[in-house]
């Protein structure tokens, strides 16, 4: 990946920070809406006779296709008006070029980013291999995690910023399933730092703890909440 992204806390807009809105997305009428109530915990563990890379592989993929999709649902909303930086309530990311030049860029533009750095990626038979005989690189594990990082923060900002398009479009059930389909995957397989998703850990604990799989996922949420506590109020670049 010759593209990495680093964060820190600021001020979107250069504004002085909107006050701490209601967080619709939490609500109960809204965290209750799924498309299925199937087991994610049992669908995201490695089956016996599959390989790890292959699992991973087929998995990332899968994410990206699906993550792409929601987003392109709500993208018209997601302007560089509406959406000046890439912000997840308090804080924004930035993208760094392969030379480590920090490129002030508007939300869409940060997404176009990672979903053009990891088409390219999942597209490329070197990194995802799809013929028969042919290996994994070394580099495809810590591959996996910057991917799996980036699309996190693209589910975030649709959380954050854009949920009341996905509730007019009734598209929230949808969004809940694949976010709590995707924390599960990650957290089975060590993908993101707990430190990472520590923004998004009250939406996580409501979504992962109700979706038949408490066991795991609480206890997951407790470390990201232990680990991360002070990551929200005093994030470093990096």
């Amino acid at each position: 990946f010759s593209v990495s992204c680093r964060k820190s806390k600021g001020k979107p807009n250069g504004k002085k920070p909107a006050p701490e809105e209601k967080k619709l997305y939490l609500e109960p009428e809204y965290t209750k809406s799924r498309i299925t109530d199937f087991e994610f915990k049992e669908l995201v563990m490695l089956p016996r006779e599959i390989d790890l890379n292959e699992w991973l592989a087929s998995n990332t993929t899968t994410f990206f296709h699906h993550i792409n999709l929601q987003y392109s649902t709500i993208s018209e909303f997601c302007t560089g008006e509406s959406c000046q930086t890439m912000a997840v309530c308090n804080t924004q990311y930035y993208w760094y070029d392969e030379r480590g030049k920090k490129i002030k860029c508007t939300a869409p533009q940060y997404v176009d980013f990672v979903m053009s750095s990891v088409q390219k990626l999942v597209t490329d038979e070197d990194v995802f291999p799809t013929k028969y005989g042919k290996e994994f690189p070394n580099s495809f594990e810590s591959l996996v995690k910057k991917i799996c990082k980036y699309l996190f923060h693209v589910l975030a900002h649709i959380y954050s910023s854009h949920f009341k398009e996905t509730l007019a479009l009734e598209l929230h059930g949808h969004l809940n399933t694949l976010y709590t389909h995707f924390i599960l995957f990650i957290r089975e397989f060590n993908l993101v730092d707990p430190k990472e998703t520590t923004i998004m850990d009250d939406l996580t604990e409501v979504l992962c703890s109700s979706s038949g799989s408490s066991g795991s996922s609480s206890n997951g949420s407790g470390n990201g909440s232990s680990n991360g506590a002070g990551a929200q109020n005093h994030v470093k670049e990096r």
